[in-house]
């Protein structure tokens, strides 16, 4: 956590009173922003490079957004494209929404990064290559032709391109480490790491501090590490023919402390956040799932606030150990991805059917089946509204921005109590993996969530009714071992107000319509919908969900300032959809919706305002571009 305003100050002033170079022969160009993408091998350490250049140009005072984009094997075959690991970061001196479009600067580690990402490098970009990544071996991997080397061949003209011998630099500056090559070639991607630092004027004391942490028990590998750092950093001033600097200038921000966030990482504290506001204790069941198990991780480092986390043997068993915490009185939540919930569903089900609240978390991934476990996609939208059997109506919310799964995720919480309800929580792995800046909220900012458990208050003679309802349609939390609260749960269809197993045709009619009426009375309590950019009344609305945000929202401004007449509104509940949204929609000729599928909200929008909506979809394991929506906004204003 930091205070931005101050910390990025003291950062920018320490490092240019100590860090002055005498040699400055390289001229220092003003960007407003720019996007770096690291490429390499999944070993070449190119998440923490990434992670590390984030967090300095964070404390710095940029805005930033992320992308990371990794193999779904553990050890993908090393030097192929399918092995590519990358990393893409978008900061600037103004607002930023994505992780950028196409990349000012391509940082690749072997000949397969190159060919897998070249086509993501503006021209005129610059080109940062491990000249020993592009060996004939390594060319064989990444399925170059015979004889064809692309760094010498001429075929990247069209680039600013610096070879660089990473390899072999970092081993001559570890020549008297006694460390074996393996290890040495480990610190390679510090090397680049401290040679961006230079070409960009940020300091290296962040990155020596983590360092230092990670390897407290192993001072051989800080001071390794430390030295090609460094390196790296003075290669920029050292080499013979120098490349431009650039200085990116802090983003104005508004006061406060802020801290770089992950989606999964503001998602646990969400979660963490809405069981100490309702007293309650936080159960986490869960089976490891790309890409939702940081989660996991995150909220077992918390024991600290009664947090507790069970990693089940299967699927199934970890839903049924949350709804019996839930049964039990905590905040029972559990998470998974698309399979994952396919495999919960039945049990999802028995919570509906017990009106207990609990909280599903489905981190959304390529599918179908294993389908691409690490790449993005907002498949699993039709599965959480309607993916079970029987009339089975769950609220339905998602997060637009890693941030933003703070509060959604502690918004879910509070339907569930309230409602006494399964609530289904979507994010996606580019949402749940991307970080930016976030200005949190301190406790005291965050409403009270009101839990009311069940008490003995029964006349003599009297039952306790376990389904008889509020006006809220919610029945009472009756704790087990509550005397007199003595209750049956069960599958079976519930008597109404009496909880016994009931066949009665006209009983199981109004149960049906009562659950439905309490998911569909949510409406009430949830926010309308608002226009997040343009006009409330126009001829086209982009109406998007989840992780399109920041691409429909950078596409929708640069589209206005060019004259085109769009709006865009942003829905994040999605059952029941704002009670207003029907009225927004009919304000606008045309709407567009932008999906990471292949249609899945607007199957439900025509279907509820039977309105001609229109259908961008992307199917690739990778976000929308904004170029993407901006072009498709230019062929619907024609």
């Amino acid at each position: 956590m930091f205070n931005y305003k101050f910390v990025s100050k003291f950062v920018r002033n320490d490092f240019f009173r100590r860090k002055q170079h005498k040699k400055m022969s390289a001229q220092t160009e003003i960007k407003t922003d720019v996007v770096i993408l690291f490429a390499g091998d999944s070993g070449d350490g190119i998440q923490l490079t990434g992670t590390q250049f984030t967090t300095t140009t964070a404390l710095y005072g940029n805005d930033v957004s992320t992308f990371p984009n990794f193999p779904a094997e553990i050890r993908a075959p090393q030097g192929t494209i399918a092995g590519v690991s990358g990393f893409q970061l978008h900061f600037g001196s103004v607002e930023v929404y994505t992780a950028g479009d196409a990349s000012d600067v391509l940082v690749v580690m072997n000949a397969a990064a190159l060919k897998a990402n070249l086509k993501q490098l503006k021209q005129g970009g610059i080109i940062i290559a491990n000249s020993d990544g592009f060996d004939a071996k390594n060319l064989k991997l990444a399925k170059y032709p015979d004889g064809v080397n692309p760094l010498t061949d001429g075929s990247l003209e069209k680039y600013k391109v610096h070879v660089i011998d990473v390899t072999k630099i970092t081993r001559t500056a570890l020549a008297d480490s006694g460390l074996g090559t393996k290890e040495m070639d480990r610190s390679k991607n510090m090397f680049v790491l401290g040679y961006i630092y230079w070409m960009y004027n940020r300091s290296l004391d962040t990155t020596i501090e983590f360092i230092k942490d990670q390897f407290k028990k192993r001072p051989e590998l800080i001071d390794a590490n430390v030295k090609v750092l460094k390196a790296g950093y003075n290669f920029g001033d050292t080499v013979e023919a120098p490349m431009n600097r650039f200085e990116v200038k802090p983003a104005p921000v508004s006061k406060g402390t802020y801290r770089s966030i992950m989606g999964n990482q503001a998602a646990a504290l969400g979660l963490i956040a809405a069981a100490q506001k309702s007293g309650l204790t936080l159960f986490y069941g869960t089976y490891p799932i790309t890409p939702a198990s940081d989660i996991l991780h995150e909220l077992s480092k918390h024991k600290n606030f009664g947090v507790k986390t069970f990693q089940a043997e299967d699927e199934i068993a970890a839903i049924a150990s949350t709804i019996g915490a839930s049964f039990g009185g905590a905040l029972g939540v559990t998470g998974s991805s698309g399979p994952g919930i396919a495999l919960k569903g039945e049990a999802i089900g028995l919570a509906l059917m017990l009106e207990l609240p609990l909280v599903i978390v489905n981190i959304q991934r390529g599918g179908p089946s294993t389908g691409l476990p690490t790449k993005t996609e907002q498949a699993d939208l039709l599965q959480a509204i309607y993916g079970r059997n029987g009339e089975a109506p769950v609220p339905v919310i998602a997060a637009c921005t890693p941030s933003d799964c703070f509060n959604m995720a502690f918004e879910a919480c509070r339907l569930a109590i309230e409602f006494m309800t399964p609530v289904f929580f979507l994010s996606d792995g580019y949402i749940a993996n991307g970080a930016e800046p976030w200005k949190f909220p301190s406790a005291a900012e965050l409403p009270e969530l009101k839990v009311a458990f069940a008490k003995n208050n029964l006349k003599d003679g009297e039952k306790f009714l376990p389904y008889k309802r509020n006006e809220k349609l919610a029945r009472e939390w009756a704790i087990p071992g509550t005397k007199g609260l003595e209750h049956r749960v069960g599958g079976i269809e519930k008597e109404n107000e009496t909880g016994n197993i009931s066949y009665d045709p006209e009983n199981h009619e109004l149960m049906v319509k009562t659950r439905q009426a309490k998911v569909d009375n949510i409406a009430n309590y949830i926010p309308l919908q608002t226009i997040d950019n343009g006009k409330k009344k126009g001829k086209l609305l982009i109406l998007g969900w989840g992780s399109t945000y920041g691409s429909i929202k950078t596409a929708v401004k640069e589209a206005i300032a060019e004259g085109y007449d769009v709006s865009h509104a942003h829905v994040r509940y999605l059952n029941p959809l704002p009670k207003n949204l029907g009225d927004v929609l009919k304000n606008y000729d045309k709407v567009l919706i932008p999906e990471i599928n292949n249609g899945q909200l607007i199957k439900i929008i025509r279907d509820k305002y039977l309105i001609d909506a229109q259908g961008l979809n992307k199917i690739k394991g990778m976000p929308f571009t904004s170029i993407e929506i901006k072009e498709k906004i230019k062929e619907l204003s024609k």
